[in-house]
């Protein structure tokens, strides 16, 4: 059953609260400072090419004005040096972290997977107050599905949200939502999408991120250049559907991972447009 929340009233919250990831390279706190206001949450990936280390010094450069959340990938994290890399992203205001497995080859020294790491830092007193984990409503490329929804429920007692991957299918989402709730996973879930970005500027930004990581990111992401340029998919209508799925408080959206590929300025517009125009969506039994 729906709740009595109206879809415009939902729509402006999600899009009010819309989350950024950002990839850590030269230019992009710039494009942070420049047309991100002060206090909004923003997500740094974490990439093998570039190192941990590129993430951490992006996240303490931008935590003194925004909430920000770094990509601890725990392939790329080692054991020996978890307490201090703790230490220090809470030194700097770190309050929230987002653990994937990550693309790294783990070695003897780093952990194997994200429940490894987070069974590691709920041993530590579980520093952080947010605690993001990854969801699949697309399947994984490499993972069964039954095996993403088994390693969702082994996680969920050490995470405070669910970030689901890059997704285009909105009937997909929300078939994936119940199947996530009727398994008695509760967290609240923060729906990925791409922004409404260039993916020719998205092609040239790929070079960007190293030479070795970049063909990765490329593999990767085949199918979102081909979906995001085919006609039928729109980020504003992909936003509207998540409106209406989040008027049902069982499916539990907490919001949109809006997945920026650095083209910050663009998402931003975009995401400020739309705000303009939720007054002109709402319904009139809703009030102002």
């Amino acid at each position: 059953m729906m709740g009595n929340t109206y879809p415009s009233v939902v729509l402006e919250r999600l899009l009010r609260g819309a989350r950024l990831e950002i990839l850590p390279t030269a230019s992009v706190a710039d494009q942070v400072h420049g047309h991100v206001e002060p206090g909004r949450s923003l997500s740094v990936t974490a990439s093998p090419a570039k190192g941990l280390e590129a993430t951490l010094q992006l996240a303490e450069q931008l935590a003194g004005a925004y909430h920000v959340i770094p990509h601890l990938a725990a392939r790329m994290v080692e054991r020996a040096a978890l307490p201090d890399l703790v230490a220090r992203l809470t030194e700097a205001g770190i309050t929230e972290i987002f653990v994937p497995g990550g693309d790294a080859e783990p070695t003897d020294q780093t952990f194997t997977s994200a429940l490894d790491l987070l069974i590691e830092l709920d041993s530590l007193g579980s520093p952080f107050t947010g605690v993001g984990i990854t969801g699949y409503p697309e399947s994984h490329p490499g993972i069964d599905d039954d095996v993403i929804v088994q390693s969702m429920w082994d996680k969920r007692r050490y995470a405070t949200a669910v970030v689901s991957n890059m997704t285009f299918d909105d009937d997909r989402v929300g078939q994936w939502l119940e199947r996530v709730r009727r398994r008695g996973v509760e967290l609240p879930v923060w729906v990925g999408v791409p922004g409404p970005v260039d993916p020719a500027r998205l092609l040239r930004m790929a070079s960007t991120i190293g030479v070795g990581d970049s063909m990765r990111f490329l593999r990767k992401q085949r199918s979102v250049f081909t979906r995001m340029v085919m006609p039928g998919f729109s980020t504003t209508r992909f936003a509207h559907r998540m409106a209406v799925l989040g008027t049902a408080d069982r499916l539990g959206i907490a919001g949109l991972h809006l997945y920026t590929f650095n083209q910050v300025a663009q998402t931003e517009a975009w995401r400020r447009t739309q705000l303009s125009k939720v007054a002109e969506l709402r319904d009139p039994a809703a009030g102002p």
